[in-house]
C-alpha cells in the first residue's frame, strides 16, 4: 500500500538552482543554438551514447526537454547550466552545458545523474558544481535514497568528477554498451543519501 501511494506523487525539484558561479534552470526553446554549440562537437560526445549532433538533432533534443517539463509524472530533469558571471557589458549569461537527473526506479528512490559541458569550460569544476546542486536538490526535494552514474572507463575526467561528488565506484562492466559503433567498458558509481555531503 505504501509503495503504491509513493508512486502516485508527482516528482518535482524547486528550480532554478543557484551556486556560487552557476544558475541551473529549465531549458527554453531559444536555447537550441547554445545546446548545438557543445552537442555538435566530437570531443564532447566521444564517450556519450549520443552525438555528435546535427542541427536538427539538437533541435529535437531541446524539444524533448520541453516535453519532459510538461510531464505530470516527470522522470527526466534535463537542466541548463548557465554561467552567472558576465565578463563584458551588454553580454548575456552563457549557457555552457547541461546536467540531467533521470528517475530510474522511483519506487526505490533511485536516480541517475549525468552532465555535459562545452570544452571551453572544462577543468574549472563546473560539472561537479552543477551536479552537486542537482543532487542536493534531488535528495532533499525528491527524498531519494540513492543516486547512480556511469562513465566510460576511458573517461578519466568524468570519473574524477564523480569521485569529487563523493560517489563510490561500485562496479566495472566490460563491453556493457554498444555506443557509436563500438562496445564500451563502463564504471558504475553511486552515493546514498546518508553519505552525501550537503
Amino acid at each position: 500500500m505504501r509503495r503504491g501511494k509513493r508512486a502516485e506523487l508527482a516528482p518535482s525539484i524547486a528550480l532554478p538552482l543557484e551556486t556560487a558561479r552557476l544558475l541551473i534552470r529549465e531549458f527554453a526553446a531559444n536555447d537550441v543554438d547554445s545546446v548545438h554549440a557543445y552537442s555538435s562537437l566530437p570531443e564532447v560526445t566521444q564517450f556519450l551514447i549520443w552525438g555528435p549532433n546535427t542541427a536538427e538533432q539538437s533541435k529535437q533534443s531541446v524539444r524533448a526537454f520541453l516535453d519532459d517539463q510538461k510531464d505530470k509524472q516527470r522522470t527526466n530533469f534535463d537542466l541548463a547550466i548557465v554561467q552567472k558571471q558576465i565578463r563584458k557589458r551588454g553580454e548575456k549569461r552563457r549557457l555552457i552545458g547541461a546536467v540531467g537527473l533521470k528517475l530510474v526506479d522511483w519506487d526505490n528512490r533511485t536516480a541517475e545523474i549525468g552532465y555535459v559541458l562545452h570544452p571551453e569550460f572544462w577543468g574549472a569544476g563546473y560539472a561537479a558544481e552543477a551536479a552537486h546542486a542537482v543532487m542536493a536538490a534531488a535528495f532533499h526535494d525528491l527524498g531519494l535514497q540513492r543516486i547512480v552514474a556511469t562513465c566510460d572507463q576511458r573517461n578519466k575526467a568524468s570519473a574524477r568528477v564523480l569521485e569529487k561528488l563523493g560517489m563510490r565506484r561500485e562496479g566495472a562492466f566490460r563491453r556493457s554498451k554498444y555506443i557509436q559503433d563500438a562496445w564500451r567498458d563502463e564504471y558504475l558509481y553511486a552515493v546514498l543519501a546518508e553519505e552525501f555531503a550537503f
